[in-house]
């Protein structure tokens, strides 16, 4: 093996390893919470008040949808404009299908909204389509913008997140947050509870409900959601909720079944409000355990890898 190379693959094994095995030693701040990860602070600031694992990459699914409407809002293309449903031009690796019928036509305004409220995918590609340079256009934007924002550790490859290669750590959505809620676009349609979107050409409305419940719930006081999911990433759930009259921007991470990451935002509330840790049920905490465990077996492995290439 050429030296060079030698020496590019312990550089970057020695960095992986020491990222892996510095996010599976580190300790949770805060409420027993069964996500794998997990980024909690209030929304003006950059500080965070409870953290687990919050500078580990993972996969986030549909949170990607969050870095989406904020390229979209900056292109400054009118939200009215009615835009053509057309079929993806490239293979997703996944089940992606969509209600919206190939050829009509909804405002993009819209197909923002349903993208945010309700996770409509191909609305996300639909976005993409229609920017500015196409496709990879959009997504060199959303890096460029992540980049903008210090989010560091994530990449982008895809505008909703049916790739498990976009990723990104709790700490980097935690700043993604705190950026789209600048965004009063991205405030109101996030939070929509319900949405009849009405199409042309051919003309016909369907029905679009929020992927968060806690919307419905006045007394969190949502101002921004997104919920995520892919078997790789796990349950995934970001959302800016009033505590006590402080907003406060919520990350989770991996979680086990639809309803955790919502129990782990009630953990998290109990605890900034009086230190009650709570607890877990159990088959969400077994769920918890058995992802940290495959991630200390792959930071097993990579360490083997590390001493194998030097």
């Amino acid at each position: 093996m050429p030296r060079l190379r030698r020496i590019l693959i312990v550089i970057s094994l020695a960095l992986l390893v020491a990222a892996t095995s510095h996010a599976a030693g580190e300790s949770l701040t805060g409420p027993n919470l069964a996500s794998v990860n997990a980024a909690v602070g209030p929304l003006h600031g950059d500080s965070m008040r409870i953290g687990k694992h919050a500078d580990r990459v993972v996969p986030i699914a549909s949170i990607t949808k969050l870095m989406m409407a904020m390229v979209v809002l900056d292109a400054g293309q009118p939200l009215d404009e009615w835009l053509t449903i057309r079929e993806r031009d490239y293979a997703v690796n996944r089940n992606a299908y969509s209600r919206m019928r190939i050829g009509s036509e909804l405002t993009r305004g819209d197909l923002l909204r349903i993208a945010l409220m309700s996770s409509e995918n191909l609305a996300s590609d639909v976005l993409a389509m229609h920017y500015p340079g196409g496709r990879h256009a959009f997504v060199a934007a959303m890096n460029e913008k992540a980049a903008t924002l210090g989010m560091h550790s994530s990449r982008f490859v895809d505008p909703h997140g049916l790739s498990e290669e976009n990723i990104a750590s709790a700490a980097d959505l935690l700043a993604l947050v705190r950026a789209a809620h600048r965004y009063p676009v991205i405030r109101d349609y996030s939070t929509t509870r319900g949405f009849q979107a009405r199409f042309r050409s051919p003309r016909y409305d369907l029905q679009y409900g929020n992927t968060n419940a806690l919307v419905h719930a006045d007394s969190w006081g949502v101002s921004l959601s997104k919920t995520g999911y892919i078997n790789e990433a796990g349950r995934c759930l970001v959302m800016v909720a009033n505590v006590d009259g402080e907003p406060t921007a919520m990350v989770f991470l991996d979680s086990f079944g639809s309803r955790t990451p919502l129990g782990d935002a009630s953990r998290a509330r109990q605890w900034l409000r009086s230190g009650d840790r709570g607890s877990v049920a159990g088959a969400a905490l077994d769920y918890e355990r058995s992802r940290s465990a495959e991630i200390r077996q792959r930071s097993v492995l990579s360490s083997a890898e590390f001493k194998e290439a030097l």
